[in-house]
């Protein structure tokens, strides 16, 4: 069944699609050539490899590394980046839409666990399982940890992307937060933009069931600022061998504050919405539910959310001290790959939106910058493929491989795989674990 925010983004894309004002999002005409300098100049920078054909003059930035090298080898190989291109690759709002609303083929099955939080609360954790009813791969193989966007809505382009990695050997699972796809609200707290604490319990789970296995995590669109925080706070402790983020937000109060594409705004407050009157009568006790229901944007929903909670209020500026993506980017000890593009419309224009600094001095951060893609899009020309994902994959195992020829060049036993240290991992109550 469509879900009534399809339903909308649909009907919109239909209208959009007779009028030229559909390429007048965000306040300006999209149109070849037509960035900017400032934008183009960006685009320059940092390392091509991939100079023509495919997905476009792909750059690398990072800080120079024998890591850096190997991503740039692994990476100018991959069949994935160098694809046929796309139809429409100066129309960015479709190539999102596309990847928003076009369902996954096979639609995957999934089993969900609900894992209870220390204050009572619940997350959920969907893996997917393959055509025969088993996950994929077996003990040792990689677990893949797929975190949705920040309104919780589980895309067909993320589920795509968990069936390419079944079928490569990974065994992907979905983080739900609280509210969130169907999982029960036990407590009248939801999990704020940044606020990693449910995320860092759902990890030691994972590392707790499969402790001989690499963990692996990817982010799209606005859930990259949950896993950018935990990577941050956690620093050399996040159990994470590697993470991914496709079309990142880097900076949550200006993405708040500036404002964004309605067509892609307004499926999502209808989401939200949806999901958060199931829990009127809980929430009540925390949250004016009558102002949230009539909140007009994604901000005045996460205002009155979080910052208008009745036991605890606190300012906007106050909020986002506490979680803005990158607010301890400097203690990250995991490599992370960004996957963006300079068109997207969702994220804004690629100079005030992408730290570029960040990507200059860490050795831990790496932007793969593609001129065309739009959010989350990438598509390639067979239906539901999208080369964002196969470049993330192959991210994952050059990382693997470039881990292994280490250990071999240093001599060091092979006490670790990808997912680093087999060490004991603390004590977990499993009591708080169980399964529908």
């Amino acid at each position: 069944m469509v879900s009534p925010e399809a339903l909308v983004a649909a009907a919109a894309v239909l209208v959009g699609l007779g009028l030229p004002a559909l390429c007048l999002w965000a306040g300006r005409v999209e149109l070849a050539g037509a960035w900017g300098e400032e934008e183009e100049e960006e685009e320059e920078e940092g390392i091509l490899f991939i100079p023509e054909g495919g997905c476009g003059r792909c750059r690398l930035l990072c800080k120079p590394s024998a890591l850096a090298q190997h991503l740039v080898r692994s990476l100018g190989r991959s069949a994935a980046l160098r694809g046929g291109p796309w139809p429409w690759p100066r129309w960015p709002r479709l190539q999102m839409l596309q990847q928003l609303l076009q369902p996954p083929e096979p639609e995957p099955a999934v089993a969900r666990e609900l894992l209870q939080m220390p204050d009572a609360g619940l997350v959920a954790l969907d893996w997917l399982v393959g055509p025969g009813g088993a996950a994929g791969g077996g003990g040792s193989s990689p677990v893949l940890l797929l975190i949705p966007n920040a309104a919780g809505k589980v895309t067909g382009g993320l589920l795509q992307l968990g069936l390419r990695a079944l079928e490569r050997g990974f065994i992907p699972v979905v983080f739900n937060r609280r509210g969130h796809n169907g999982c029960p609200l036990t407590t009248p707290r939801l999990q704020p933009f940044g606020d990693p604490r449910d995320l860092r319990e759902a990890i030691t789970y994972l590392r707790c069931r499969h402790p001989c296995a690499p963990l692996l995590a990817v982010s799209e669109g606005s859930g990259s600022g949950l896993l950018l925080a935990y990577l941050g706070e956690s620093g050399s402790s996040s159990r994470l061998a590697a993470a991914a983020c496709i079309s990142p937000i880097f900076r949550g109060r200006d993405w708040f504050e500036s404002g964004m594409p309605w067509l892609y705004e307004w499926p999502l407050l209808l989401h939200l919405k949806q999901g958060l009157s199931r829990y009127s009568r809980s929430l009540a006790e925390a949250v004016d539910m009558e102002k949230l229901l009539r909140s007009r944007s994604l901000r005045d929903l996460e205002e009155t959310l979080f910052c208008g909670s009745k036991p605890h209020p606190t300012s906007w500026e106050t909020y986002w001290d506490r979680n803005e993506p990158l607010r301890d980017a400097d203690e990250a000890a995991v490599p992370v790959l960004c996957l963006c593009s300079a068109d997207d419309p969702v994220r804004g224009a690629a100079a005030r939106s992408l730290p570029l600094e960040l990507f200059r001095s860490s050795p831990y951060f790496f932007l793969l910058l593609t001129p065309h893609g739009g959010h989350c899009g990438f598509p390639q020309r067979e239906p539901g493929r999208c080369w964002g994902h196969e470049a993330v994959l192959e991210y994952f195992r050059a990382m693997a491989e470039f881990l292994r020829a280490e250990e071999r060049r240093k001599g060091l036993p092979r006490v670790r795989r990808v997912g680093g240290p087999v060490a004991e991992p603390p004590i977990f109550t499993w009591q708080r674990s169980y399964t529908r």
